[in-house]
Formats: structure tokens, sequence, C-alpha cells
């Protein structure tokens, strides 16, 4: 487990420029505008915020750079920025923006050496893998990519092993099993994880309370992402940050 402080990770899921969230990545509602959203979670005491263009690869298309820009002038915690990036120059034009890392899914399941090309040429610091993970009929752990919409093949636990050793600086594993049922992480997932891979896990998928965020970094991962509860003002970030302090967990505040 590191030292470093914990880190809580507001995230705002992106379809035609609003804000969206749903249940098991379907049924998706409005949430807001993205730069209003971004603007109040800069401004009470986010440690990072995750920005997913969850139809960008889907439709193929690039993730929008106006966007990107915007929030970027406005944020000045770190910007981590997903969706329909499959060149170099994708991951130059999102950092030229504003943006601070990358996530890369879909066509890094496709073409795993641009993991390591990514790195290489960026800093393994500013690339984030992000893997949505689901329970197979067989018990196996697959890996779904184009927003978890195509099982790719891979075990989750395998593919992992690649990531890291493909020179990734961090992993964002989201559990479909419990992604926006507010029923708590996927701990079974995520243990699983950390057994297999080295690297910072952000975890996201099932926040619900406080107590599912403390329960979670017991476990050990660095980072928790959550959404709805942000969203829709559930969970105050201050109040969350002083709870977790209050029972043993460093964040900063």
């Amino acid at each position: 487990m590191s030292n470093l402080a914990k880190r809580i990770i507001p995230c705002l899921d992106i379809k035609n420029a609003r804000v969206v969230k749903g249940v098991n990545f379907t049924g998706l509602r409005d949430a807001g505008d993205p730069l209003e959203i971004a603007k109040r979670y800069n401004d009470c005491g986010a440690d990072e915020l995750v920005f997913l263009d969850i139809n960008a690869t889907f439709e193929e298309r690039k993730t929008t750079i106006p966007l990107i820009e915007s929030i970027a002038k406005e944020v000045f915690i770190p910007l981590s920025v997903g969706g329909g990036i499959s060149t170099l120059q994708d991951i130059s034009d999102l950092l030229n923006a504003g943006c601070d890392k990358v996530s890369l899914n879909s066509f890094a399941l496709k073409n795993p050496a641009f993991i390591r090309e990514a790195a290489q040429r960026f800093g393994s610091q500013c690339i984030v893998v992000a893997v949505d993970a689901k329970l197979r009929k067989d018990s196996s752990i697959g890996i779904f990519m184009a927003g978890g919409r195509i099982d790719s093949g891979k075990n989750m636990e395998e593919w992992l092993t690649q990531v890291e050793s493909l020179g990734a600086g961090e992993i964002l594993l989201t559990s479909m099993d419990t992604d926006g049922t507010k029923a708590g992480f996927d701990i079974e997932k995520l243990q699983k994880a950390m057994e297999v891979c080295n690297l910072p896990i952000i975890a996201s998928g099932g926040a619900g309370n406080m107590k599912d965020i403390l329960d979670v970094f017991k476990i050990g991962v660095d980072a928790a992402l959550a959404a709805s509860i942000f969203h829709y003002q559930e969970v105050d970030i201050i109040e969350l940050k002083k709870y977790l302090r209050q029972n043993g967990i460093y964040v900063r505040i």
C-alpha cells in the first residue's frame, strides 16, 4: 500500500457535450453541463478529474478538443481525458489542450503496442489504461471495449499484467457489474487486480456512500472514482475527506 495521499476523483461521462450517468453502462440520463460541473469539483476539493467521451470510439470520432480546452482553462487540478484516442497525435493534441493524462481503452485492446509507444513518447505518468471488467458466464473476468459494448476476448488478470509490462502508469478499473448501482465497489475484482498488477489502481463502479469509499481504500487502492454521488450532490467531497481522515485514511484537505 502506498504512503501517498489517497485521491478522490469525480468522473464526467460525456455524451453530446453533456454529462450523463447510467447503471451498468446503460439507461443514461442527463446530469448537467460539463464546464459547470468541472468548475464545481475544482472548487470543492476533488484531487483530479476524469473526463470520458463515452461515445467517441463507437461513433468513430475524436474527443472534442474545444470542450477540453474550455475545461482546462477553468480547472487547476489534474485532468485525465479518454475517448476515441488511437494515435500519438491524438495524445499530443489532448496534452496541448491542457489535460495532464490520457486514458486509453478500446484502441489499446486492439493494439497493445500502442501503450508502449505512448509511454515512451509522453512518459508513463500520463498514460492511464481504462479497464472495463465484467464477469462472464464461465466466471472468468472479461475486458470490454467500445463503451462496454464488445467483449475483447481478453481476461482481466492477463491484460493487467500485459498493460503493466508495456509501460502504462496507472489503471482505471471499472467494474461493469457494479457501475452506477451504488451498492459498493467490486472489492473482489479489485483484489484480484492488485494481486497481478503493481501499478496504482483507481477503483471505479459502485460508490453509493462514504463508507463504500472508506472500504475500498482499506484494501489498498490508490484512488476512488465516482460519478452519481458527486453529480447529484449526495456526498460532499470535503465532508468525505474529513470522514476518511477520521477513519485513518490519509487524504489532502
